[in-house]
């Protein structure tokens, strides 16, 4: 056995990935995570964890010397494998550390296709896939030709905020001005995008060797950037198996992934079917499990757990070994997720045989269904909103609203 264990270091300033850093140490590896030293107290799966260090800061405020610096000391006594990152803003961290230390693994370069939107958008054109009209904001001139000549409203978005933080509409050319203005140097980190109306989708998928080995389709029946801008109750459910829906969002998963290089782990990628033209759009992807409690649906409508398949398949390919994904079941599950007045709502009522997850935050009632009929799903998803909105739920001011992780 002692030969044949491999050394993970997983990055995640979030806390989340329990199952993925659980299936990993059952694996038979050596588990070690950097994590922020906000998230000492939270519950990590301590067991199948090595060894935890902390660094100070959180998110984007890390300093990666330090890391480095950090990490190199590690490595005089322990030989690191593979370095995983759990959540969006770990993804540079990791891929810095890769570059740096020639560990194999997504580099930099491919790691801004998952990470920065300009970039992704950038690429997803050059390869053929659909986007709405963009374009960056480092020449004044681009921006005059885009304004003059793409249908408003817009979207000015952050290239590298994870789901829908920090978003901002505009309607004309002098609020986009004035904006852009507001913003000042700060506005090389921001794109500007046409606002397509219609229908926003998530593919979850894994890959392995380059190719999709599995993926759900599912449809936000209120979008994380409704509810970043206005509040309300956030929720998903995967669409009927084999519908057009089904197809065409596989398909452009397909060739998103093949354009960015993705070659082995998870995927959460969000696309857009135009109102007005039905055309499916590519709004955004990133190489991880999909937040908001998202891999418990899909668990639920599909026996996959993303995080534990992801390690395996993390875990195979550092031992040249093959891996075998386990069988899915083809059924749907919803979720339904809310800011509560409550610390600890009372959500008993909420007792249909159908529930089989109820998520465990804060000031947060959400609960997560399954079923093997797609209409029951949407059918107490409706009943779940209408009930929650009138009981517990809360509308956050949009700056206390932080991302859907």
């Amino acid at each position: 056995m002692e030969d044949t264990y491999k050394t993970f270091l997983c990055i995640s300033n979030y806390f989340k990935g329990s199952a993925f850093l659980t299936a990993l140490k059952k694996a038979g590896n050596k588990v070690y995570l950097i994590t922020s030293e906000k998230l000492k107290e939270n519950n990590w799966p301590r067991e199948y964890i090595d060894e935890i260090f902390y660094m100070p800061g959180q998110d984007l405020d890390w300093d990666l010397e330090t890391l480095l610096v950090g990490v190199g000391g590690l490595m005089k006594a322990v030989k690191i494998d593979a370095i995983v990152a759990l959540d969006d803003y770990d993804v540079e961290k990791a891929t810095f550390l890769r570059e740096n230390l020639r560990i194999p693994g997504m580099g930099q370069t491919t790691g801004r296709y998952f990470r920065d939107k300009l970039a992704m958008r950038m690429r997803a054109q050059e390869a053929g896939v659909l986007v709405p009209a963009f374009s960056a904001l480092f020449n004044d001139q681009e921006i005059n030709h885009f304004a003059d000549n793409v249908p408003p409203p817009w979207v000015l978005k952050p290239r590298s905020e994870a789901s829908a933080h920090g978003i901002i509409k505009v309607y004309d050319k002098e609020s986009l001005w004035q904006n852009i203005h507001d913003m000042g140097d700060n506005r090389l980190r921001y794109l500007v995008e046409q606002f397509k109306p219609g229908d926003v989708y998530h593919a979850d998928g894994l890959n392995l060797d380059g190719k999709n080995i599995f993926c759900t389709v599912s449809k936000y029946l209120a979008t994380p950037m409704e509810i970043s801008q206005g509040g309300g109750i956030f929720r998903s459910a995967n669409v009927p198996y084999n519908s057009e829906d089904d197809k065409s969002m596989r398909k452009a998963n397909e060739e998103v992934m093949k354009a960015f290089g993705m070659k082995n782990g998870a995927s959460h990628t969000e696309f857009i079917k135009g109102k007005e033209d039905g055309q499916v759009y590519f709004l955004e992807t990133s190489s991880r499990v999909g937040g908001a409690h998202l891999a418990e649906m899909v668990e639920g409508a599909t026996d996959i757990n993303l995080w534990a398949e992801w390690a395996k398949i993390e875990d195979s390919v550092v031992k040249g070994k093959k891996y075998n994904l386990p069988k899915v079941k083809k059924g749907y599950a919803g979720i339904v997720l809310t800011l509560s007045k409550f610390q600890d709502p009372d959500l008993s009522e909420f007792n249909d045989p159908e529930v089989c997850f109820r998520v465990p935050l804060d000031y947060h009632a959400g609960l997560i269904l399954k079923s093997d009929k797609h209409l029951r799903i949407r059918e107490l998803l409706d009943g779940y909103t209408e009930r929650l909105s009138q009981s517990v739920s809360s509308v956050a001011e949009q700056e206390k609203i932080k991302k859907f992780h």
